[in-house]
């Protein structure tokens, strides 16, 4: 058999609450958008259920008995819990469906991209990844100033109109064409000995190693200039040449090209940013929570 508070009601709660915040029905109905009558019938009914009266009537308007003082505290918090409840189910039904676009490089879209993507949407099915492919880093900025997209993957550090952290760094290596397996490390002398190929889609990237390689009195002779990072593996790999560059870039790297630490060591530093002022979807925190918490940077060897 069911218990008496089983037959209670939302509605008559909510006619309580308005009504005692009014001390009148007929306000109390207009907040409801109800009829002075239904809530009569609600407070009636209410007072039934329960087998005490809760408001009198008066020419001051309505007035809480000594009852209705003790049971309106409970009832407030009854309306205030619903609330909670609410505003927790609407919190996750925005993750149950929506969009997070991405820019990032084609290395970082193929290294980095797709185990965070599945992480996200293991625990966000119904969410969407588009992923906007960049040529350079300047471009995946403006994508974000634009508006294109909500996260980007960067150098760092940027500028102080992005917020974001470091996710991990990566190394330029020089690559080598085959030869017999050498464990010395590589010496200016010998990476000089070699026509290097660069890539003219990389022009941070390119500016980045001939900085570094003038600290120490260094250039290289540039003989050959491309625009894919798969042509410069294969044309290291026929013997053509050398190269310079960002391990995240060239993997997968054929096994026959040596693949060697500078002799001073040159990384970047590769982070996940968005605008600082940003409003951004709640999809997006669910993103960013996902590359925080569950994303592990590859290992690679060389």
């Amino acid at each position: 058999m069911a218990e008496d508070s089983d037959r209670l009601k939302l509605s008559q709660l909510r006619a309580l609450v308005a009504v005692a915040e009014h001390r009148n029905f007929s306000l109390a109905a207009l907040e409801l958008g109800l009829s002075q009558s239904t809530i009569s019938h609600a407070i009636a009914s209410l007072e039934e259920e329960l087998g005490v009266v809760l408001l009198v009537r008066g020419r001051r308007g309505a007035a809480l008995t000594h009852t209705g003082e003790q049971v309106i505290q409970e009832a407030r918090q009854v309306l205030n819990l619903l609330k909670v409840i609410r505003k927790k189910a609407n919190h996750d039904k925005r993750f149950e469906s929506g969009q997070v676009r991405v820019a990032s490089t084609r290395s970082i879209a193929t290294h980095i991209l797709p185990s965070v993507i599945a992480q996200f949407r293991s625990k966000f099915p119904t969410m969407s990844v588009v992923i906007i492919e960049c040529d350079r880093y300047a471009e995946i900025e403006q994508a974000l100033r634009q508006g294109q997209a909500e996260v980007g993957f960067t150098t760092l550090p940027t500028t102080p109109e992005f917020e974001g952290w470091e996710l991990l760094r990566d190394e330029f290596v020089a690559l080598l064409p085959p030869a017999p397996r050498q464990e010395a490390p590589l010496t200016w002398e010998q990476l000089a000995e070699y026509p290097m190929i660069v890539n003219l889609r990389s022009p941070l990237h390119n500016q980045t190693v001939n900085d570094h390689l003038s600290q120490f009195g260094q250039t290289l002779r540039v003989d050959y200039e491309v625009r894919e990072d798969s042509t410069i593996l294969s044309m290291v790999k026929q013997g053509l040449g050398a190269t310079v560059i960002a391990q995240l870039a060239a993997e997968p790297i054929p096994a026959e090209i040596q693949v060697k630490s500078l002799p001073v060591p040159l990384e970047r530093v590769i982070g996940i940013v968005t605008l600082a002022d940003a409003l951004l979807p709640r999809a997006v925190f669910g993103f960013l929570d996902t590359v925080k918490h569950g994303w592990q940077p590859p290992l690679f060897k060389h």
